[in-house]
């Protein structure tokens, strides 16, 4: 059997597109003057296809995922994080150490929500389970809203294990953040908090509340009772 490629796989990807699934995407993550996802192309191909995709092509190497990040197409860029992900959770440490070395090297191509939602708390997060955590501040203080995105999603990968600490203390740098897709974040990490320990987001409510964004409050609000919900939202 013949090497996978990135040139395969972006075939394949063509081929599973559509027109209309593409125009809807073009639409779906702002790709207009101005908008954050400007200059991103769209073959037009669901997530589950992906997925599949990404599953025929899992031997793919390093050299082959960098040249799918680099393109100008989305979906190749989802493809070749979900082939890293594959990866990573099939690795030796060793491998693993590789993996989560090429990931920072190339998080410049992690440059949309999805494609942080899909990897960081699959690769950096675990990577940085045992080892010290100071990365996730110094991407937290980035100018780049997805370097900013990465620091907070990746902590997601510690809350079942109770350990909210970093979680926690991003969410409060980013209550003065400008960017919406921040604020959204910020109220999810905050409601997966919740999840697990209720008591520990009543705990961070109760302090910043009063300075959270809408957004943000509104989203971590979404799990907890209906008189909670309205009392915070009415404060």
């Amino acid at each position: 059997m013949p090497a996978s490629s990135a040139l395969a796989v972006e075939r394949e990807l063509k081929r599973a597109g559509t027109n209309d699934r593409a125009e809807s995407s073009a639409w779906f993550f702002k790709t207009g003057p101005g908008q954050y996802g400007h200059g991103d192309l769209f073959y037009g191909v669901t997530v589950p296809e992906q997925r599949k995709i990404a599953k025929n092509h899992r031997e793919l190497s390093l050299s082959e995922i960098k040249k799918l990040l680099n393109s100008k197409i989305h979906e190749c860029r989802l493809t070749a994080l979900l082939i890293l992900v594959g990866k990573y959770e099939k690795g030796n440490e060793e491998q693993k150490s590789k993996i989560c070395e090429f990931y920072l090297d190339n998080l410049q191509r992690v440059n949309s929500w999805d494609l942080v939602d899909t990897s960081a708390h699959k690769i950096l997060g675990p990577e940085l389970r045992n080892r010290d955590r100071n990365i996730l501040y110094k991407l937290a203080k980035s100018k780049s809203l997805w370097d900013r995105r990465v620091a907070l999603i990746s902590t997601f990968a510690y809350l079942k294990d109770h350990d909210f600490k970093d979680t926690l203390k991003i969410c409060e740098m980013y209550l003065n953040d400008e960017e919406d897709l921040i604020h959204k974040a910020t109220g999810w990490a905050l409601r997966e908090v919740g999840k697990v320990s209720e008591p520990t987001l009543i705990k961070f409510l109760n302090k910043n509340y009063k300075r959270m964004p809408r957004t943000s409050l509104r989203y971590s609000l979404e799990r907890l009772s209906p008189e909670l919900r309205q009392n915070y939202m009415k404060k």
